[in-house]
């Protein structure tokens, strides 16, 4: 049997494996674990745990419970509401800021939280009622907030571009700053469609609520002003080589809790100090699901590398001989279809280490193609059968039908398909910041 044919086995496997509702981590070690005793014996038995546990042996991974721990702070707390409820002050007399301020506060509050669920959770529960009662389809409501939450694997601080870093061995500071651009070419492509479909059902943008004065605008800004500078000081600390991404996410994890207590629970008493155990509790019970798809993705890997996958679909890839603009656009196509039925950390695990060498060889930047793949995965995110935010804002909306929400996330799909045209026609929107700021490096 070729390890082409074995590859498909596997593949197929993996789908049927998956798709009856066994965890990610668990499915994908019991693939490995079940093919490598199939194909090389039970001796290979010998290096299952081992290969399992160097997975996790990246002192960069400390990172991740970090950042986890950051976004587990903000969402325990009332800031999305007050982002929320300041971009609205800022904004009221400009007219669409109801819905320019959601998708703000969708993107600000993700990249803090670097959780597309939480992001949809925290202010979907604001924005889409007051949305829906002024005047603003339910489709769009639902679907705005829907897009909006996915900006948090793209917007750095992002977990997915940790993960990313950790399986092709490329710089983490480096793919936080390429993913700052893309990730506001997206939000302005989101409040862009979100404004024209608006204008278009007849909403009409001079219908003003109340007057809202300088000094309510002014009051709000110093309960959500330390989190944006904790966001800043992040990135500066990271792309300014001052410290490592672990170093950057425990001191970010810290000012959050600090923040959080003193704002929230000694100045304005809506925050009881008891819930930072919740916010620990939470923060582990996340941070082992990822690491354990990281492990579990590592043995998956070496399974594949063992029996000459990987090997053979490259070759058989560079074997094509497309066009290199063709390939991406296969590539893409792959990287779609993985995003609809896998976590956005499952497929980059997967899939990643395969692709960056036929990516890097035909002459694409590995930093441009973190971006590109980043998208597909935000994507996947709201589209079925898994898009976990779809199913989010139905729990927040029930009266809202899933189809509804669902064709209301659609366009805002094609805004994502539009920002990775765009990337290809100018790359550069992913690698000049990087390349301004830390200079040229792979």
């Amino acid at each position: 049997m070729t390890p082409l044919e074995i590859g498909l086995i596997i593949c197929v496997a993996t789908i049927v494996v998956l798709s009856l509702g066994i965890p990610i981590a668990f499915g994908l070690g019991l693939v490995a674990v079940v093919s490598l005793v199939i194909f090389e014996g039970i001796g290979s038995l010998d290096v299952v745990a081992e290969t399992f546990f160097a997975g996790l042996a990246e002192f960069a991974l400390v990172s991740i419970p970090m950042f986890v721990l950051m976004g587990a702070a903000v969402a325990s707390s009332p800031a999305g509401k007050d982002l929320y409820e300041a971009l609205d002050r800022w904004l009221h007399r400009v007219p669409g800021g109801l819905i320019i301020s959601n998708i703000g506060a969708c993107s600000i509050f993700a990249a803090l939280s670097g959780s597309s669920p939480a992001t949809c959770a925290a202010i979907g529960k604001m924005g889409i009622p007051e949305m829906r009662q002024r005047g603003f389809p339910d489709g769009l409501a639902t679907g705005a907030i829907a897009a909006g939450g996915t900006l948090g694997i793209l917007i750095p601080p992002s977990i997915t571009m940790i993960v990313y870093g950790i399986a092709t061995e490329t710089s983490i500071g480096r793919l936080f700053v390429a993913g700052l651009l893309p990730g506001i070419m997206l939000t302005v492509l989101f409040m862009g469609w979100a404004l024209f479909n608006a204008w278009r059902s007849g909403y009409d943008f001079g219908q003003l609520a109340e007057r809202i004065s300088l000094r309510d605008r002014l009051v709000i800004l110093p309960r959500v002003l330390p989190f944006l500078a904790i966001i800043a000081a992040v990135l500066y600390v990271l792309y300014g080589g001052i410290a490592t991404p672990s170093e950057a996410a425990g001191v970010g994890a810290f000012f959050c809790i600090a923040f959080v207590a003193l704002v929230y629970g000694v100045f304005l008493r809506s925050w009881r100090f008891s819930r930072v155990w919740e916010i620990f509790r939470d923060s582990m019970r996340e941070s082992v699901m990822i690491l354990m798809i990281i492990g579990a993705s590592a043995l998956f890997s070496f399974t594949l590398s063992s029996l000459f996958v990987t090997q053979s679909v490259a070759e058989w890839i560079a074997a094509l001989d497309a066009n290199r603009w063709v390939l991406m656009g296969l590539i893409n196509l792959f990287l779609l279809v993985c995003g609809f039925f896998l976590p956005p950390v499952a497929v980059i695990l997967m899939t990643a280490p395969i692709l960056l060498p036929i990516v890097t060889s035909a002459g694409f930047d590995p930093y441009w193609f973190a971006v590109v793949l980043t998208i597909n995965m935000e994507i996947g995110l709201i589209t079925p059968p898994v898009g976990l935010n779809l199913y989010v804002i139905n729990g927040i909306a029930p009266d809202v039908s899933l189809p509804t929400i669902l064709k209301g996330a659609l366009p805002f799909m094609l805004c994502m398909v539009a920002g990775i045209v765009l990337l290809c026609l100018f790359p550069g929107l992913a690698t000049w910041l990087p390349n301004f700021l830390m200079g040229p490096g792979i």
